[in-house]
C-alpha cells in the first residue's frame, strides 16, 4: 500500500506544476501587456502592479491613469503568443472603484471582421484592472485518466473507500436536476428577473449586465439549476473548485459574496446562508 500511495501521488504533483508553470506565463504575458500600453501612452516611469491570480483560470493587473483599449487586443495576443499560451479566453477591463465592466470581449472577436466590440472609443484618464478569463485547461481535467498504470491498485483503493465511506456519518447528497423551466431556454438559464448566458459568462440581473468569471458562472449555475434548495458546502467546493485540484474553504464564501453583489438589482433572487451546512438560492415565482 506505501508503493501504491506513493505512485498515485504523482499524478497531483505533476498538474500543480502544470498549474504553476502556466500561472507564471500569465503573469509574464500580462505584465508585458501593461508595459506596452503605459509605454504607448508616452509613460515610461509607473510602477506596474503585481499581476493577481483570482482563480485557477483568471488572473487580473491594474493599469493606473490612460489604458489605450484600442491597442489592448492586439498587444495582449502577441504576449500571450510569446508565451505559447493557446487557451480561449474573455477580456474585460473594470473601474478600480467600482470594479463595473467598462469594455470587454472574447478572444473570437479578434478573427471578426469588425474587431472586438468598443474599439475606437475614447477612454477618460482613470484607474483600471485589466481581467483575463481563461477557459478551463481540458487535457489537465482529463489527465488523470492516461494514468493506467494506477489500475492494479483500483480494488485496494475502493476498500479503502468503502471503509471510510462507511465510518463517515456525513453524507453529501447528490443533487438531482428536476422539472426547472429555467433550463428551458437554450444556452440562457433564467431566474427570478434575471438571466445567465453560459457561452459568454454573462449575467443579466434586472437589465443590468455583469461579465462573470469561470468560476462565477459555474458557481451561479449550481444554484440556478437547483433552486430553492440547500447546498452543503463540501458539495459547493466539489462540484466548482475540486475538479480541477483546487480547495480553498474560503473560496466559497468570498464567490458567493460577489454573486449577491451582482443579483442585488433583482427582488426576486437572493442567495441565502442556512448556517452550519452552506447556501440556497431563493427565487421567487
Amino acid at each position: 500500500m506505501l508503493y501504491a500511495g506513493i505512485l498515485l501521488g504523482t499524478g497531483p504533483t505533476f498538474a500543480n506544476n502544470d498549474n504553476f508553470r502556466f500561472a507564471e506565463k500569465v503573469n509574464i504575458a500580462l505584465r508585458r501587456t501593461a508595459h506596452h500600453l503605459l509605454i504607448s501612452n508616452g509613460d515610461s516611469t509607473s510602477t506596474i502592479e503585481p499581476v493577481k491570480q483570482v482563480d485557477a483560470n483568471t488572473f487580473s493587473v491594474q493599469v493606473e491613469n490612460v489604458l489605450t483599449y484600442d491597442k489592448l487586443p492586439g498587444v495582449l495576443a502577441q504576449s500571450l503568443q510569446m508565451q505559447h499560451i493557446e487557451r480561449g479566453y474573455n477580456v474585460s477591463v473594470r473601474d478600480c472603484g467600482s470594479s463595473k465592466i467598462k469594455l470587454g470581449y472574447n478572444f473570437q472577436e479578434l478573427r471578426q471582421p469588425g474587431g472586438v466590440a468598443c474599439q475606437g472609443r475614447t477612454q477618460k484618464g482613470s484607474c483600471y484592472v485589466l481581467q483575463i478569463s481563461f477557459e478551463p485547461d481540458q487535457a489537465n481535467v482529463a489527465g488523470g485518466l492516461s494514468n493506467w498504470w494506477v489500475l492494479p491498485f483500483g480494488t485496494a483503493l475502493a476498500g479503502l473507500g468503502f471503509i471510510a465511506w462507511n465510518r463517515s456519518r456525513h453524507k453529501i447528497h447528490v443533487l438531482q436536476v428536476g422539472e426547472n423551466p429555467a433550463l428551458n431556454a437554450g444556452n440562457k438559464l433564467l431566474f427570478g428577473n434575471s438571466c445567465l448566458d453560459l457561452v459568454g459568462q454573462v449575467l443579466e440581473s434586472n437589465k443590468t449586465i455583469h461579465q462573470l468569471t469561470y468560476r462565477e458562472a459555474k458557481l451561479l449555475t449550481l444554484f440556478v439549476k437547483h433552486p430553492n434548495q440547500v447546498l452543503e458546502r463540501d458539495l459547493i467546493l466539489k462540484s466548482v473548485w475540486e475538479d480541477e485540484g483546487v480547495t480553498v474553504g474560503r473560496s466559497v464564501d468570498v464567490f458567493v459574496s460577489r454573486l449577491r453583489k451582482m443579483l442585488s438589482n433583482d427582488p426576486q433572487v437572493k442567495i441565502a446562508a442556512v448556517h452550519g451546512i452552506g447556501y440556497k438560492l431563493e427565487v421567487l415565482s
